[in-house]
């Protein structure tokens, strides 16, 4: 019996790109990485080396520079949907194209009191992040987000009550440092094809809130109350992902040296890392 091509994608990743947007007083800065996907009927290419229906990646590059030269970038969402048409358009074998969009914030920077307007500074860690997943003649799913957020909150945070056995070591704590690197991700309803800009601006909101007013047992306890949170405040949405890494912090042991540490110095530690994450659905 003859091997069986089950499935098969292809195409280009971590295309980057930044476009300078010039106003008459002011400048703008895109600053994206773009990632394209097919999926199809690939499988003459894969079997017999028949690259007849095969889009180079390289053309793919290319539309990307194209697209982001004839068209705004003010939402990522917009132009991974545009992406994501354009390709199932050209492309005959495609049945399904996924574009994602990664875009690095920059901020203008202050001059005398003032942000500058052809000065930028890089906004922390944090990116936006954008999905699209067009099908030929099916649905378009949209999902919106954000990765590598750092955020720390000094109280109402505990961890007792959990299982133990006998190579568990860890102590019980009703006061400890809580601090996460939020991934957030979120799934639109079908009929949501704009507004992204405000969708994001609750989400965010919501999300951060949450955290910080949380009495929080676990990580796990605060991720749903932030995606309750989130699904409360954006109608629009139908279904959010959080990842949230424990970035631990060790309470330094002082005793040698005469001194009580009343969790005031701690120790921030990479690796190893507890990793909590879950999607919590519209009801």
């Amino acid at each position: 019996m003859p091997n069986v091509l089950v499935h098969s994608n292809y195409g280009k990743s971590q295309v980057r790109l930044v476009k300078l947007v010039k106003h008459a007083e002011r400048h703008e800065v895109r600053d994206l990485a773009v990632s394209v996907q097919l999926e199809g009927d690939y499988e003459a290419a894969h079997v017999a080396g028949d690259n007849a229906g095969v889009l180079p990646t390289d053309t793919m590059k290319n539309t990307v520079y194209v697209l982001a030269k004839l068209h705004d970038l003010d939402e990522p969402e917009d132009f991974a949907r545009r992406l994501a048409l354009h390709f199932l358009k050209t492309t005959a074998p495609a049945s399904a194209a996924r574009v994602e969009v990664v875009e690095h914030l920059w901020q203008r920077l202050p001059v005398a009191g003032w942000p500058h307007p052809t000065t930028f500074a890089r906004d922390g860690a944090e990116k936006r992040t954008a999905m699209v997943r067009a099908l030929r003649g099916g649905d378009t799913v949209v999902e919106s987000g954000w990765r590598d957020l750092l955020v720390l909150k000094t109280a109402q945070s505990a961890f007792s009550g959990f299982q133990r056995d006998r190579y568990t070591t860890l102590r019980e704590t009703e006061d400890r440092l809580f601090a996460t690197t939020i991934t957030a991700g979120w799934r639109y309803g079908a009929a949501v094809e704009s507004g992204y800009a405000s969708v994001r601006a609750r989400m965010r909101q919501s999300l951060l809130e949450a955290f910080a007013e949380h009495d929080s047992r676990s990580v796990q306890h605060t991720l749903y109350a932030m995606c309750e949170a989130a699904l409360e405040r954006t109608p629009e949405v139908d279904e959010v992902r959080l990842s949230l890494p424990n970035k631990h912090h060790i309470l330094a042991d002082l005793s040698p040296f005469g001194f009580q540490n009343d969790n005031e110095i701690f120790v921030p530690t990479d690796e190893p890392f507890g990793l909590i994450e879950a999607t919590v659905r519209r009801g």
